[in-house]
């Protein structure tokens, strides 16, 4: 059977940069076209030296057939290129904002534009797999979650989706330097960042209604949550630390609450290769360089209220990672391929 031939547009990125990674040691595919705006001409090795294996030229447009399109892009601008894409019958995987919440007003008022087509909107899948590996697997157009999402929605979902939480959640989160971009700026610079850790969007950051989105897609007992999150001076990785109070019907239906939300959790993630639900507390470390993301729940019967930490890498299973699972999926591939290596350590 022919490999299936895939572009990346806007390489020169993080997310971009890690596809190509990824999907040049993926069995089933094959890198037909890379595109940048800040380097179109130069060889992609060129730009990023450890991918010297990589032939290919970076390119100002796609130059040549493809099967299937990552779109790297920044939000808008992603939309504007995507939207042809789908209008030729190609499948498009979305790491941009773009498609990820279904109100354009809410998309307006966190990222101060108006949508470019909203008609696609109502088509395009939310890519988180755990939560929506069916629709993803027929969809021309999924929208890649954000690495903070990701995190924290992994975290929360089996609690949601179980009836256990009863009012408001926190979530605090902490994400390594490559989160903000690799464009220069003022506070990702070495002597800004270096041994100082700040919290930062505390009036409320964009990934904020995505996770409520999703959050009132797996309950109704969600009243509202407050997501705050914090720059660490590391280069990859997003620790988030979830709380919630636990419902008194859910106490006295799951017997010990300590042993119980355990095994919910595993239960739930049973069929989710890349969720670990671990015995002790998750670091980022932990999966340095890889798509798994490591799972803690813990119940405080001091309080009433679970806590549950989450660990990823931003850029692999908050980004580029999870691009790829998503796209075997659309593929009908194993849910793995191309994305089993095991974390980096130390």
């Amino acid at each position: 059977m022919a490999r299936t031939r895939v572009a990346i547009i806007n390489v020169t990125g993080y997310v971009g940069v890690d596809l190509a990674r990824i999907l040049m040691r993926h069995p089933e595919v094959d890198i037909a076209c890379v595109t940048g705006r800040s380097a179109v001409g130069q060889r992609l090795s060129e730009v990023f030296p450890h991918l010297f294996v990589s032939e290919l030229v970076i390119q100002d447009g796609l130059d040549v057939p493809v099967d299937f399109v990552f779109s790297a892009m920044p939000h808008k601008a992603s939309a504007e290129v995507c939207e042809p894409l789908v209008a030729q019958g190609l499948k498009v995987v979305d790491a941009s904002a773009d498609f990820r919440l279904k109100n354009p007003e809410e998309y307006k008022a966190w990222y101060q534009v108006v949508h470019p087509c909203p008609d696609l909107l109502s088509s395009a899948v939310y890519g988180l797999p755990e939560l929506h590996r069916n629709e993803i697997g027929g969809a021309k157009l999924v929208a890649n979650p954000g690495c903070y999402p990701t995190g924290a929605l992994l975290a929360l979902a089996p609690a949601l989706r179980l009836g256990l939480v009863d009012g408001d959640i926190i979530i605090d989160s902490k994400s390594g330097v490559s989160g903000a971009g690799r464009s220069l700026t003022l506070t990702t610079h070495y002597a800004e960042c270096n041994e100082s850790v700040t919290a930062y969007a505390v009036t409320g950051h964009r990934h904020m209604p995505e996770i409520r989105q999703e959050c009132r897609l797996l309950s109704d007992r969600v009243k509202d949550l407050l997501f705050l999150p914090h720059l660490i001076p590391m280069t990859r990785g997003i620790l988030s630390a979830c709380y919630m109070r636990v419902s008194d019907a859910a106490l006295q239906s799951i017997g010990d609450p300590g042993k119980g939300i355990g095994d919910a959790y595993r239960e739930f993630y049973r069929s989710s290769p890349f969720v670990k639900v671990m015995e002790t507390p998750p670091a980022t470390k932990h999966v340095w360089g890889s798509n798994y993301c490591h799972v803690f729940p813990q119940y405080d019967p001091r309080t009433g209220r679970l806590l549950v930490l989450s660990a990823i890498d931003n850029l692999v299973k908050g980004g580029a990672g999870e691009a790829v699972q998503n796209m075997n999926l659309m593929l009908g591939l194993e849910e793995t391929c191309g994305l089993d290596a095991l974390p980096v350590y130390p």
